[in-house]
């Protein structure tokens, strides 16, 4: 189930943390955001490490498709009418900020960076799109509406995004972590002000962020309520044709289109984490019906957290965590939710103003229709009397028979057959 994306780069090497560390800021978690965050932290000469429990994008990162884009879905009549216009103006300007620096970035970094333009279509309500359509214009994103695309299948429409990116996530995130301070295989185990207990030892640090994915410690911020997870899958096929742009359906179960290189990225199949859904099943399908003479060469699948309300989780950790800090929820655009939180967590933790933190400070109001539903899935599955058990809250497992794992429906963690951890939060092995 390796990635073309982990196929093709060579990630640095680091060894594991031994015994204690002292350190200004510390960063838990070796994907792109944490990554990002350390990188920044150092263009400031900040004191700074990286700890992360296996290797260095070992994660989503590595399972991405890797669209870099300030389009994320159909969200921003949503943002409009959770948050008004101001706020839905400031999460577009984040987004357009961090794909401005990605921008100037891959110019040194041999990426395989492309302009693209990025298309949410539909095929069954274009009244969605039209009122995402009317909330762009009154922010003011230069978006069009596009009638004709170059799909397999007729649609009725897209609200088009233009000059966005794609890119190489690991080529680019090799050369940045290359000359970071980082311990591989070195698991954050609790935190406590002022430090972080780890299975290597302890590091000692005025602040910490945890860039973990789902943020792993459950006593603190409610992320286990705020949060759920939702898995979706990657076909990548030979002699499929070159559809020019990057395209997505806005329904969270439709199917997603971009090249790299002479291959067609096929994503689709998604479903909450725990629950039944189309999976490869359904792209390998598609790819027969669609795409009768392409092959397929590779496949795999990504986890991604949403939150509530289709904003992320950038700030601080908790009301009380001085000094703890977190980025999560990217909702599946989590390229440029990345760089935006990385940006905005570097101005936090040094002290700096930031006039995009009001658009994802994780104390905003968790009273949204997605609460109730997250609520529901967890008291069904804490009451199922069944076994396997989920370490993270208690949960009951449910199999998942295509990718032979025990997932959790609660809040996505994740176990092989042999009971090893996969996917947190559950920050360990489950009993056997």
């Amino acid at each position: 189930m390796e990635s073309i994306w982990t196929r093709t780069a060579e990630l640095p090497q680091f060894q594991p943390l031994e015994g204690e560390l002292k350190t200004d800021v510390l960063v838990i978690g070796g994907g792109i955001t944490g990554i990002l965050c350390t990188w920044m932290l150092r263009q400031r000469g900040i004191d700074c490490a990286l700890i992360e429990a296996g290797r260095l994008c070992g994660g989503t990162t590595g399972r991405t498709t890797a669209k870099i884009t300030s389009q994320h879905g159909l969200v921003y009549h949503k943002l409009v009418k959770a948050f008004g216009a101001d706020i839905a103006r400031l999460f577009w300007q984040m987004q357009e900020a961090a794909l401005g620096r990605y921008r100037t970035l891959c110019r040194d970094i041999p990426c395989d960076f492309e302009e693209k333009d990025n298309f949410v279509y539909t095929t069954g309500c274009r009244a969605e799109l039209e009122k995402e359509m009317e909330a762009l214009e009154r922010i003011g994103a230069p978006v069009r509406f596009v009638r004709e695309l170059p799909l397999p299948f007729p649609t009725l429409g897209a609200v088009c995004f233009p000059g966005q990116g794609q890119f190489h996530p690991l080529k680019f995130l090799a050369e940045l972590a290359r000359e970071l301070p980082v311990y591989e295989n070195t698991r954050a185990l609790e935190w406590a002000p002022g430090q972080v207990r780890t299975n290597r030892g302890t590091v000692r640090a005025e602040k910490v962020i945890a860039a973990t994915h789902f943020p792993f410690i459950t006593n603190h911020g409610g992320y286990f309520l705020k949060l759920y997870q939702h898995r979706s899958y990657v076909l990548a096929l030979e002699n499929g044709p070159d559809v020019g742009g990057m395209y997505v359906d806005a329904s969270k179960t439709g199917m997603s289109f971009r090249n790299y290189g002479n291959l067609l990225l096929l994503g689709g199949g998604g479903h909450r984490t725990g629950k039944k859904g189309g999976g490869w099943q359904e792209l390998e399908d598609a790819a027969r019906r669609y795409y009768p003479h392409a092959k397929a060469v590779g496949r795999w699948a990504a986890q991604d957290c949403m939150s509530l309300d289709g904003a992320p989780y950038v700030g601080q950790y908790g009301k009380h965590t001085p000094g703890l800090y977190t980025a999560s929820g990217f909702n599946k655009w989590g390229m440029t939710g990345a760089m935006a939180a990385a940006e905005l967590l570097a101005d936090m933790v040094t002290g700096r103003e930031n006039p995009y933190a009001d658009a994802a400070a994780p104390s905003r109001t968790i009273l949204r229709p997605q609460l109730a539903a997250n609520v529901l899935e967890s008291t069904v599955n804490l009451l199922t009397p069944t076994a396997p058990r989920c370490p993270h809250l208690g949960c009951a497992l449910k199999y998942n028979a295509q990718e032979h794992t025990w997932d959790c429906p609660c809040h996505g963690s994740r176990f092989a057959e042999d009971g090893a951890v996969l996917d947190g939060p559950a920050n360990g092995d489950r009993q056997l």
